[in-house]
């Protein structure tokens, strides 16, 4: 399928619609995703990255429905990640020769992924590829959003900017625009995107976005290559992104626990209590770690300005729900957020130490020592976990 979006420029890429996780088992898509790949024809024509290696035939075969493939003069190759170039060794075979254009550790990558010695073109911030008709095609390297190799380019009379990974969503839609898709369920994704990928590349994203704008052209269009295109207001994601980036948080306290017999999760209600008590403006939402998605969770962890994780004790450790949760966060190197620890325990009672820890190491600041119970919480511990919870939005406005 191929759809026409501005000018002399054609999506070729493709809707995955039955795409459930990604990045091997670590991100949920409950919405599916896309790959998208453009191509565009002027007196030169120039394809702008890939798909995803399984459909790199179905690829290849269609876009040679669109072109003939001779007439393809320059491959950009945007991102090496495999989600993007995927279909280039299907696609070189057949026109081996043609230069493909990609940033210094751009090569360095697509070697590594594919072991050919294609026609490399290195290029930097500020070079420029002229397709004719007027229009060139200018290269922004964008490092570590989200790869060392990432770039960005800009294509000139039609102001649309190629953004590859930055601005996109794992979203699958066949209306391909932003304002023809539902409007919740693209933010739900964009933010879920931002926070699960590029949160630990903030002060890059920043960084990035201000060289952009410096460069005082138009933007159109945002192309990216998962999810929709941003063709009304394309800026307003620019905009968000700048916010996210920026120690982003909502009025918002998550409570996320593991409990194997409720006692830690009656913890969980109790201190929640207590801080809706104390502030019932706070957006108070709790999470059962075994039970909901982990990119879900990481998502609502990026919006709240404070988060409480709660394991019962086992093995003198804390439970593999919980363990795996904070190895990630740690990963995500959240910023200006406040926590604390709770949980039951039968006799050593070791989980909300290690929890304090671990919350120590990825960045956050510690509210107290935390709250426990001995074995089935009673009265009296329910009682003590409300105060705390009440304490707790004491300290978070100090």
């Amino acid at each position: 399928m191929e759809r026409n979006i501005r000018n002399n420029i054609t999506w070729v890429g493709k809707i995955d619609w039955e795409l459930t996780r990604f990045h091997g088992d670590e991100y949920s898509t409950h919405r599916g995703s896309s790959y998208n790949s453009y191509l565009i024809q002027e007196e030169k024509t120039a394809l702008i990255d890939t798909v995803w290696a399984p459909f790199a035939r179905e690829y290849v075969d269609n876009l040679a429905k669109v072109i003939d493939l001779n007439k393809i003069d320059y491959v950009i190759a945007n991102h090496a990640e495999v989600d993007h170039s995927g279909a280039l060794p299907e696609l070189m075979a057949r026109i081996p020769d043609v230069p493909i254009y990609c940033t210094a550790n751009g090569v360095k990558s697509l070697k590594g992924h594919y072991h050919q010695d294609w026609n490399f073109v290195t290029v930097k911030t500020g070079d420029t590829l002229d397709l004719g008709n007027g229009k060139q095609l200018i290269f922004i390297e964008a490092p570590m959003l989200h790869w060392p190799d990432s770039m960005f380019c800009y294509l000139t009379e039609d102001a649309v900017l190629f953004s590859n990974d930055a601005f996109g969503q794992h979203y699958a839609s066949e209306y391909l625009f932003n304002d023809l898709v539902d409007q919740t369920e693209l933010y739900e994704e964009a933010i879920k995107y931002y926070a699960n990928i590029l949160t630990p590349f903030s002060g890059f994203v920043t960084k990035k976005i201000n060289e952009v704008l410096a460069l005082n052209v138009p933007v159109e269009m945002i192309a990216t290559s998962h999810g929709v295109i941003w063709r009304e207001d394309p800026t307003q994601i620019v905009k968000k992104y700048l916010e996210w980036a920026d120690s982003y948080q909502e009025n918002r306290i998550a409570l996320i626990y593991d409990t194997m017999w409720n006692g830690t999760r009656r913890l969980a209600e109790a201190i929640a209590e207590g801080i809706h008590a104390a502030d019932d403006t706070v957006d108070v939402r709790l999470f059962n770690m075994a039970e909901r998605d982990k990119n879900d969770v990481i998502t609502e962890i990026f919006k709240s300005r404070a988060v409480l994780l709660g394991s019962p004790t086992i093995n003198k450790g804390i439970l593999t729900a919980m363990a795996s949760l904070i190895e990630e966060v740690k990963g995500l190197r959240f910023k200006n957020k406040k926590a604390a620890a709770f949980g039951c325990y039968g006799w050593s009672g070791e989980s909300v130490g290690i929890l304090n820890e671990q919350l120590k190491e990825a960045g956050f600041e510690l509210i107290g020592e935390g709250v426990k119970a001995l074995w089935n919480p009673d009265e009296e511990s329910l009682n003590a976990a409300k105060e705390y919870g009440r304490k707790f939005v004491a300290e978070l406005v100090r």
